[in-house]
C-alpha cells in the first residue's frame, strides 16, 4: 500500500474544494489534469454538466460561482485506492451554497468518484471527477425572514 500517494491524493482534493470555495481559480486550476472530465449533476442548475479539460471546468467555476455565491464544501470518508500513477477515490461530500442574488439557500449531500493521475512534474492531478446526489434541496431566503448573511468574504461592505 502505497500511504504516501494515498495523502497526497487526500491532500489534492482537499484543496480541490478549499480553492473552489475560496475562488482561488489558478489554484484550482492546478488540481486539475489538463485533460480533465468533469461530470457535474446538480437540480438547481437544469440538467447535468459535461466539461471537458481544465480551461472548461475552471472557466465554468469562474463564471457561475462569482462573488455573489458563497460555496462551502465538506468531504470525508475517503475510499482511495492507488495503483502506480494512477489512482481512485470516492468521497462523502455535504455543499452548501447561498446564492445572494438570487436568494436562495441550497443544501446537499453525495459521493464524489474521482479518478487521479501523478503527472510528470511528480503532482497528483484529477483527471475525472463526478458525482451522484444523495439529496439536494433549496429554499427561498424570503421564507425564513429572520435569515440574515452576517458576512460575506466577497460583498463590499460586510465584516470579513
Amino acid at each position: 500500500m502505497d500511504l504516501d500517494a494515498i495523502e497526497a491524493v487526500r491532500q489534492l482534493k482537499y484543496r480541490y474544494f478549499r480553492t473552489l470555495d475560496l475562488k482561488q481559480w489558478d489554484d484550482f486550476a492546478d488540481t486539475l489534469a489538463v485533460d480533465v472530465a468533469g461530470r457535474y449533476g446538480t437540480h438547481a442548475m437544469g440538467a447535468p454538466l459535461s466539461l471537458d479539460g481544465r480551461d472548461a471546468v475552471t472557466a465554468f467555476m469562474r463564471e457561475n460561482l462569482g462573488p455573489a455565491i458563497v460555496t462551502t464544501h465538506i468531504a470525508n470518508h475517503p475510499e482511495i485506492t492507488v495503483d502506480g500513477d494512477t489512482a481512485t477515490g470516492s468521497w462523502a461530500f455535504e455543499d452548501t451554497v447561498i446564492a445572494t442574488e438570487y436568494g436562495v439557500l441550497i443544501r446537499g449531500a453525495g459521493y464524489y468518484t474521482d479518478s487521479y493521475r501523478r503527472d510528470s512534474d511528480g503532482r497528483w492531478r484529477i483527471t475525472a471527477t463526478s458525482y451522484q446526489r444523495i439529496y439536494e434541496s433549496m429554499q427561498s431566503l424570503a421564507d425564513t425572514p429572520s435569515y440574515q448573511l452576517l458576512s460575506n468574504m466577497w460583498a463590499a461592505g460586510t465584516p470579513k
